[in-house]
């Protein structure tokens, strides 16, 4: 579930694996008592959100200058699922911006209900409700043509 959140908001496997690691290294810090299982997947979701969004808004991620790749580079294993369609999905979801895959990740990868949503990522039900309704439609749009930003 944390790495798949990382995955989601950073759209890379070195900075998800650096999220996962600081999620589970500020859980071993502090280890915070929860009052059910619920609100320990809560806290990892939204500690897995805002450490992401730290690692995109970084110093560091604004002023990297990609090198030239050669034929000789080889690039790092790109995350694959079972299918070409599980793969498409993730790409297209991948594609929206970080409103609408924050919503879709939680309503049907961790199957959040939407009241859950909303109280985690602090928004109301209705903008819960938008975002999925949107980030639907652009996630249909992207699909029937194939645009996909990789």
């Amino acid at each position: 579930m944390v790495y798949a959140i990382a995955l989601t908001h950073t759209r890379c496997q070195g900075d998800a694996d650096d999220v996962f690691q600081d999620v589970f290294l500020t859980y071993h810090r502090r280890q915070p008592a929860f009052r059910s299982e619920e609100h320990r997947k809560a806290w990892l979701i939204t500690t897995t959100i805002n450490c992401a969004r730290q690692v995109a808004g970084s110093s560091w991620r604004t002023r990297v200058v990609p090198l030239p790749t050669g034929e000789a580079d080889a690039a790092p294993a790109q995350f694959e699922f079972a299918t070409v369609e599980q793969n498409a999905l993730f790409a297209a979801l991948k594609a929206l911006p970080d409103s609408y895959r924050s919503v879709l990740h939680l309503f049907y990868f961790e199957d959040l209900s939407i009241a859950r949503i909303a109280e985690v990522l602090d928004l109301t039900v209705s903008t819960v409700k938008m975002r999925l309704s949107r980030g639907r439609a652009l996630m249909r749009e992207r699909l029937t043509q194939g645009v996909f930003d990789d």
